[in-house]
């Protein structure tokens, strides 16, 4: 999938004026891009059609959004929700021009969250706004402020689970419980020893999924019910302990063993042991290598 500004007028011409397009992530099923929108009162508004499921956070600026759910009144804080192949309108009548960070979902990735949220592939959002305070707008701050740096499989969960919280918030509906078959549960071991042994390793959860012989969203949710974390969290867990025996076991400097274990960064490196084991790197092998050496 290749990433263009999601709106796009029945004619296939972009709406003029243009938004301004920035990418910021993207994934197979899905993309993130930040768009700068300029109308304003008097500007005329354009048809245009939303080529997939749309989830988009409004940071700045007010305007009108009228699809075959409603009208709403877009305002910083509130998520607008749009279903693909979809027609609608955006109006400027009470600002000049916004900004939005938006989450678009490809149709069938989409529906396989939904069948597990809501019950139903075939879910579609019946209203066009969450307004500001909803739970979803937080993980979209999260996205858009660690993008850059984060590890493609933590992305992959948050995209996730902001779908499935924005589908929740949307429906009213609660998680359907999971039964685990046996098939699934001999793939997410064999994922699981997968990735002990290669924990080191550029991993993705499309690569993952493929792996398992299972759709993305269907491996999340079951690696989540048998393991009881996501697949980044475990492979954080894995890489963390490897590091920390290491530091106890060995002299080797603290960057080889940072990046050794997986870490592309070092600064992520140093927050996340801190955040896990309570001291630095080095205050750990100064405290642990030294039992070591003595015990």
């Amino acid at each position: 999938m290749t990433l263009a500004t999601d709106l796009t007028a029945p004619n296939g011409q972009p709406p003029f004026p243009a938004p301004a397009v920035r990418r910021i992530a993207q994934g197979r099923d899905w993309s993130m891009a930040e768009y700068i929108c300029h109308p304003g009162p008097g500007d005329r508004a354009f048809e245009e059609q939303h080529a997939t499921f749309t989830i988009a956070a409004v940071t700045s600026g007010l305007f009108r959004y009228r699809a075959n759910t409603g009208t709403a009144l877009l305002h910083p804080g509130a998520v607008l929700l749009g279903n693909a192949g979809t027609c609608f309108e955006c109006g400027h009548d009470h600002s000049r021009g916004d900004h939005c960070i938006a989450l678009h979902i490809e149709p069938d990735y989409f529906a396989d969250v939904a069948a597990s949220v809501a019950g139903t592939m075939r879910y579609r959002f019946r209203m066009g706004m969450l307004p500001a305070g909803a739970a979803s707008l937080p993980w979209l701050v999260r996205l858009q402020t660690g993008i850059a740096r984060a590890d493609p499989c933590e992305t992959e969960a948050a995209v996730t689970q902001l779908v499935e919280q924005v589908i929740t918030a949307s429906s009213g509906a609660t998680p359907m419980p999971q039964r685990i078959s046996a098939s699934d549960e001999q793939r997410i071991c064999a994922s699981v020893r997968g990735l002990e042994r290669d924990y080191a390793g550029a991993i993705s959860l499309d690569q993952l999924a493929d792996a398992a012989a299972m759709s993305k969203y269907h491996y999340l949710r079951t690696f989540r019910r048998i393991v009881g974390s996501t697949p980044y969290q475990y492979l954080l867990w894995l890489r963390l302990r490897h590091a920390a025996l290491r530091l106890a076991r060995s002299a080797a400097p603290v960057l080889d063993i940072a990046f050794d274990a997986g870490f592309g960064d070092f600064s992520t490196f140093i927050t996340r042991f801190r955040r896990q084991f309570g001291m630095s790197p080095s205050h750990y092998r100064a405290r642990f290598g030294k039992r070591r050496a003595t015990g």
